[in-house]
């Protein structure tokens, strides 16, 4: 049995993985989803890190989880504490002294988001293509705004940390493509990727495949 810690990405709210911790229980692990107030603007990644770290409590050498803007969360937990693994899912990897707002630029998203042919951005297109029926209101109702302050402030992580990591990236993600993620985990990490059906919000949209993925790592 493993633990998972589960950070989710812009917006904080730990529903995002509820469809997948009942896959990861049915494997004989212990998911954590963390709650991230993410409205918070008191809140920078240190107290993020703190949040996570008093929502796994005492469980030892989690494999951590982290979603899309997770990412930034993620890595630094793996600098903090022994974790048995780091999957980032949907990631935005992030650079020593980079800001989550200069992200998108410095990794060239919207030219690869053209590359793919995708315009703009279109909630249903790009986010909802193929999130179940019965999901759709509540993501539609809007969850809480990711905070100004986490995308100004600089990245406080000095070098990635020295964990096992996979990236786990989902094959027809229309806000990250998968091109984009194959190139920036090459570039920043050195690594591949593991492909997973669905789009950005495949945790909701095709859990047991996601949930295979991350305990494909233990």
């Amino acid at each position: 049995m493993a633990t998972f810690l589960l950070i989710p990405g812009a917006g904080g709210e730990p529903w995002f993985f509820h469809r997948v911790e009942p896959e990861l229980r049915a494997r004989g692990h212990d998911p954590v989803a963390v709650d991230l107030p993410a409205d918070d603007e008191s809140l920078d990644w240190p107290d993020y890190v703190a949040l996570a770290l008093k929502a796994l409590g005492d469980r030892p050498s989690p494999v951590v989880v982290a979603q899309s803007m997770g990412a930034f969360t993620g890595a630094l937990i793996a600098a903090e504490i022994p974790v048995r693994h780091l999957v980032l899912l949907n990631p935005m990897i992030p650079a020593p002294g980079e800001t989550a707002g200069q992200w998108w630029e410095a990794v060239g998203q919207e030219q690869a988001r053209r590359e793919a042919g995708y315009e703009g951005f279109d909630m249903e297109r790009d986010f909802l293509h193929d999130i179940p029926d019965f999901l759709r209101a509540d993501l539609l109702a809007g969850g809480r705004p990711q905070s100004d302050r986490s995308f100004a402030a600089p990245y406080p992580l000095r070098a990635w940390p020295d964990v096992p990591t996979t990236v786990v990236a989902a094959a027809d993600d229309r806000l990250f493509p998968l091109a984009l993620q194959k190139r920036v985990a090459r570039e920043r990490l050195g690594l591949g990727v593991v492909e997973v059906p669905g789009g950005h919000l495949n945790a909701l949209s095709y859990p047991a495949e996601v949930a295979a993925a991350l305990a494909a790592v233990v």
